[in-house]
């Protein structure tokens, strides 16, 4: 499968920069074809520009800013997200990341008819999203209800590509984790990504 790896976090020795790595390794030695994306390396800009947002309801939206991560979009069959929960919610560049590059005509038409989005990442067959919160599990999932989660799930792929599967691992409780925890989480990691399918 083409799978692209997307990395959102600003330090290279990060444990997000660990997990990716981890991902990026099992995923080559189960075969797949891997291209990997680091948003903070490659300099991306998350604000939508001028002519982005007066074009985003014209049938041309106006993508040329970011035309290499369309294409790269459009190329994966797999997507794999790397990136740490700050605030309950994804980095900003990665939002922005979402909203300048799944744009219409790239993720999903307008219908003008209906006032619906239609889908059109319709190769796009799976998406997981290997991350961590700060906070422990039962603040992250029950009082919180994971936020990020739920927008990714039942708002940008059920729009743009609901035939999509979303696998998630989550390291919790990232303020006290220890060596321990953390080999335990990237050895998680190698076994999802070798399953990955």
């Amino acid at each position: 499968m083409r799978i692209q790896t997307i990395l959102a976090h600003p330090l290279p020795q990060s444990f997000a920069a660990a997990v990716h790595g981890t991902a990026v390794s099992a995923l080559r030695a189960s075969g797949h074809e891997v291209l990997e994306t680091d948003l903070y390396s490659e300099g991306f800009a998350p604000a939508l520009t001028v002519a982005e947002r007066a074009s985003y309801f014209s049938p041309d939206y106006d993508a040329s800013a970011v035309a290499d991560l369309v294409e790269r979009l459009r190329w994966s069959e797999g997507l794999v997200f790397c990136y740490p929960h700050w605030w309950f919610d994804q980095p900003a560049i990665l939002k922005g990341y979402i909203d300048r590059v799944w744009g219409p005509g790239i993720a999903f038409r307008h219908d003008r008819d209906g006032g619906r989005i239609l889908p059109l990442l319709t190769g796009l067959r799976t998406v997981a999203v290997l991350t961590s919160f700060g906070s422990p599990w039962w603040v992250a999932e029950l009082y919180m209800r994971n936020p990020a989660r739920r927008i990714l799930k039942k708002g940008v792929l059920a729009a743009c590509a609901p035939q999509a599967r979303l696998r998630y691992l989550a390291h919790y409780d990232m303020d006290r984790s220890t060596d321990v925890s953390r080999k335990r989480f990237l050895g998680r990691v190698d076994g999802a990504m070798r399953r990955l399918a």
